[in-house]
């Protein structure tokens, strides 16, 4: 984990839908660049936005479960795992909003400025290339998903979370 300072400040996005609250399942698949986190999401709580989107459909011989997949573009870095929901007052973010269940923004992450600063021994470290990546946090039921990230995308799929990330890694 990261030591957050006084600037740090978590903002809601609206811009992601809404997992499951009971078993959103996560699962991810990364490289170097990229990475893609699916979930189960919680249909009845879609905001309107989302309700009205297409979802591709479920492979044959699949689940009819709708899933959100996620693709983070140009990543620097991620951690997945604690705090889950019943430890989350734990997390360092917390104490100004950062809650279960939703996804944020981190807006000046002492976690970006740490690798920024750990990476000034580099013989060619360039600090405005830094200023690219923004901290995004998805909290599920178990587990927190956290991201340093140029941008992200978002698409909905019906099926198992494994057979919509299996078939969402491979369409690049």
């Amino acid at each position: 984990m990261y030591v957050v300072s006084g600037e740090d400040h978590p903002r809601e996005l609206s811009s992601l839908p809404q997992s499951s609250i009971g078993a959103p399942c996560p699962m991810l698949i990364a490289d170097e660049h990229s990475l893609r986190i699916a979930f189960y999401l919680e249909e009845d709580r879609l905001t309107s936005e989302w309700a009205c989107a297409t979802a591709l459909s479920p492979s044959v011989g699949d689940s009819d479960d709708l899933c959100a997949v996620v693709k983070f573009s140009m990543v620097y870095a991620h951690m997945f795992g604690p705090p889950n929901d019943e430890a989350f007052s734990s997390h360092p973010l917390a104490s100004r909003g950062l809650s279960p269940y939703a996804a944020f923004e981190v807006v000046h992450s002492s976690w970006l400025r740490s690798l920024e600063k750990m990476n000034q021994i580099h013989p060619y470290h360039r600090p405005e290339r830094f200023s690219r990546y923004k901290h995004f946090i998805l909290s599920f039921h178990d587990t927190t998903f956290e991201c340093l990230a140029e941008s992200f995308d978002v698409s909905l799929r019906r099926g198992s979370v494994g057979r919509v990330l299996s078939i969402a890694a491979n369409e690049d």
